[in-house]
């Protein structure tokens, strides 16, 4: 089975979570990241995700899953520890076209929840489809270790400069080289920076063309 990697945009969409126990806890501290708009129905919630709710960070239906919990939702994770009840959730959410993870249980899944390093808005995901989370996680480590930590900042300053370049400079292949050089190089965020440097000479030397009137 050939998988599609992408990263979605969750900000402000409805994802139910079923369950709300330590197999649910990472699932939803990972939607939480994306800023996803959080409904966890369960009997019984450990605390810190009953605290999560009484801190208005979610919302908390303490009551099973019902058929129906489903509607209008963007993105569900079944993550009860009753697999009848998590393959439920999965067919209600095939039914209505909703994406669906149901925690250790490959065949009825939708999408897979990666391992991830996080270095600001550089993320590197790491799945295995399901064959193997240990491994994934494993290799997590390893690239977080080998990661410098400011890069995160160094990204956040390279975005800038990009920006600068692309509202001075015309879209050709002379900008494209010039991107490509500056992520090879070290980008700060003072104004004297060296790539800063380079990048206001190349507009200089590759100015936009005047429009004939």
């Amino acid at each position: 089975m050939s998988l599609f990697p992408i990263f979605l945009k969750l900000t402000g969409r409805p994802c139910v979570v079923i369950g709300a126990g330590r197999l649910a806890e990472s699932k939803i501290e990972s939607l939480r990241a994306a800023e996803a708009a959080i409904t966890v129905i369960a009997p019984r919630a450990i605390d810190a995700i009953a605290e999560r709710a009484d801190a208005g960070e979610l919302i908390l239906r303490a009551r099973p899953y019902v058929e129906g919990d489903l509607a209008g939702a963007f993105l569900v994770v079944a993550a009860t520890d009753d697999p009848a009840v998590n393959r439920a959730v999965f067919a209600e959410a095939t039914a209505s076209g909703v994406l669906c993870n149901a925690v250790d249980d490959p065949p009825f899944c939708d999408f897979y929840f990666p391992s991830v390093v996080r270095r600001g808005d550089l993320q590197l995901a790491i799945s295995t489809a399901g064959n193997s989370p240990a491994l994934a996680q494993q290799l997590r480590k390893e690239l977080n270790e080998q990661l410098p930590l400011d890069l995160g900042d160094w990204l956040a300053d390279l975005g800038n400069l990009r920006r600068e370049v692309v509202t001075a400079e015309p879209l050709n292949e002379s900008r494209r080289l010039l991107l490509h050089q500056l992520a090879q190089r070290h980008v700060c965020a003072y104004d004297q920076c060296p790539s800063r440097l380079l990048a206001r000479e190349h507009a200089r030397t590759n100015p936009i063309p005047m429009e004939k009137a």
